[in-house]
């Protein structure tokens, strides 16, 4: 299994581009195509996390999405954010988060503490 480092544009292309045909073959994870696969998947996020960086969200935007993906309304955040109008100013970047509120926003709904910590934009601006 001759695999070299990806240095280059072209190296990224041409693993993504045998990553891809082995995702097709969808090999057992011990086989050798298997490793294979693994060892480019690999290669390919170190390459893309140090080239293609990509910035942690809002921490409000954070908030709604997950709202989103659980099926929560504005009430459900009460118990974490505090009352109904606090949560409100909070989502309308009127208020920011305390700490208090970032570590149940963490705990409740799961939202990475290290999301909630970042200024918001709005609030910055």
């Amino acid at each position: 299994m001759e695999i070299k480092a990806i240095r280059t544009e072209a190296d990224y292309f041409a693993a993504l581009g045998e990553v891809s045909a082995l995702i097709d073959l969808d090999p057992e994870g011990d086989s050798a195509e298997g490793e294979r696969l693994d060892v480019l998947g690999t290669l390919v996020q170190a390459y893309e996390a140090k080239h293609y960086p990509i910035d942690p969200p809002d921490p409000i935007e954070a908030i709604k999405f997950r709202m989103e993906q659980a099926g929560m309304t504005v009430k459900d955040l009460v118990p974490y954010i505090g009352p109904l109008n606090r949560v409100y100013e909070v989502l309308s970047y009127k208020r920011s988060l305390s700490l208090s509120m970032i570590r149940r926003l963490s705990e409740g709904p799961h939202i990475p503490a290290e999301v909630l910590i970042r200024e918001s934009v709005a609030i910055s601006a």
